[in-house]
């Protein structure tokens, strides 16, 4: 392709003037010949005093995929780039990677590279599902010290640490809508508080009155402690530390969020036993999908005790697994 020659000290001012013509190609990377750094130009030459040269030039890389920079960088069999994963989750200067079986014995360089390019401070591996009550994360650190983190999404601030507790980027459509209602005057307490994923879009956006935040894991309350601070949200949420079936009080919220899965029915009785006549909850479970909606009616029916309720709407949160999907049914108790 057709580049123009200029010496070193005058590249970057022949660089801008060129740009300002629109006849720098901005598909194509410069590069360097002994002393001269040689422009990708579009047209005529606009600087005689200048040669123009034939070369072979690098697309931009903004143009790639960073799979492919990334592969270019690695030293691991040809046959193993392919499997590079395209997807990750960033959580601030925070990568988490799920690597194939065959990665995994080079999984540090991989990291190391994936750093480089994404300009990630800590990289991650995801090793297993979260599991347990206090829905650890199951992780390895494979590049970087600093796992603490701030995450920006949706105007709100997240201070977490991925390797400590969890922090779905899936559930993302839901605490979208949970931000998006209208919920003044209200006073909402949220079952499965994490570090905040509901609560602060609910308090923050929402604009409840009142928040209860029960959560059961110490990690996670530090970090939600933290969070009500960075997002202002003091006067309006209160945290509740310890087993949500142990909160106190009976028919007082408006709105209940059951943001868990896998045996979120267990703690149904508690819910419809904290909201009021005409209150929301927000049931969130798993469910294989030949079950739905019925396995979901099923353990609203027997959680409710007898209490009568109206289904207002059933959807997808995410899939989980192959045949389960991630559903919230929310419902009105009567």
């Amino acid at each position: 392709m057709r580049a123009l020659a200029v010496p070193k000290d005058l590249a970057d001012v022949v660089k801008d003037r060129l740009n300002r013509r629109r006849q720098l190609d901005l598909e194509w990377r410069p590069g360097r010949r002994d002393e001269m750094v040689l422009l990708p130009l579009r047209g005529e030459n606009p600087f005689p005093e200048f040669p123009v040269v034939e070369t072979e030039l690098l697309p931009q890389d903004r143009h790639r995929p960073p799979q492919e920079r990334i592969g270019e960088m690695l030293d691991i069999p040809p046959e193993l780039k392919t499997l590079l994963p395209e997807k990750y989750e960033r959580l601030g200067h925070v990568l988490i990677l799920r690597l194939q079986e065959p990665l995994l014995p080079y999984r540090r360089e991989i990291a190391q590279s994936y750093a480089k390019v994404l300009k990630a401070r800590t990289v991650l591996l995801e090793k297993g599902i979260i599991r347990g009550v206090e829905r650890r994360p199951d992780v390895e650190l494979l590049f970087g010290t600093e796992t603490e983190t701030t995450h920006s999404e949706s105007g709100i601030l997240y201070r977490l640490d991925p390797a400590k507790v969890m922090f779905s980027s899936g559930n993302f459509d839901e605490k979208l809508r949970m931000a998006s209602l209208d919920c003044q005057g209200e006073t909402v307490v949220d079952m499965f508080a994490g570090i905040g994923y509901f609560t602060m879009p609910l308090a923050a956006k929402a604009r409840a009155e009142k928040v209860v935040a029960c959560e059961i894991n110490p990690e996670a309350v530090r970090f939600l402690r933290e969070n009500i601070k960075l997002n202002r949200v003091d006067e309006v949420v209160t945290v509740f530390e310890g087993d949500n079936r142990d909160l106190p009080g009976e028919r007082f919220a408006d709105r209940v969020v059951m943001g868990y899965v896998n045996v979120t029915w267990q703690f149904l009785p508690k819910a419809f036993s904290l909201v009021k006549r005409g209150g929301i909850i927000h049931y969130q479970d798993t469910c294989s999908i030949d079950r739905i909606p019925e396995g979901l009616m099923e353990n609203l029916r027997k959680g409710s005790g007898g209490r009568p309720f109206q289904v207002l709407g059933i959807r997808e949160v995410k899939a989980y697994a192959p045949s389960i999907s991630h559903m919230v049914v929310d419902v009105r108790a009567l």
